[in-house]
């Protein structure tokens, strides 16, 4: 359950051991009473990745971490299409008719960060 304060937030979090900045403390409150994302961004080791886990922890989900960086693209970060077994599904197709509609399906589709978040 979320906290009703920025207060009840902060101890819950203490009680996992992470003490929330003021401004962090009120980011993460408002994205979880609004069931709104939160974009975390800073340089390396400034914690964005251990306050992810305290509340993945916390809450009892499973945490999904995508590594930005320059040149990070939509195939990296969403999906891509499994093209070695679409093209195993061709090849044993012969001659047989086989349309778009049965290459393009989700067991072809390999799942990244943002399309398994959304899942």
């Amino acid at each position: 359950m979320i906290p009703d304060s920025v207060a009840g937030l902060r101890a819950v979090m203490a009680d996992h051991d992470y003490v929330l900045s003021d401004g962090l403390a009120v980011s993460l409150f408002l994205a979880l009473r609004k069931q709104r994302p939160l974009f975390l961004e800073g340089e390396a080791g400034v914690g964005k990745t251990e306050v992810a886990k305290t509340l993945s922890s916390w809450l009892g989900r499973r945490l999904i971490r995508l590594q930005c960086y320059e040149g990070l693209d939509i195939a990296a970060a969403a999906y891509e299409w499994n093209y070695a077994r679409q093209m195993m599904q061709i090849q044993s197709a012969g001659q047989g008719v086989l349309s778009s509609a049965d290459l393009f399906t989700a067991e072809n589709l390999i799942e990244r960060p943002l399309l398994e978040a959304l899942r």
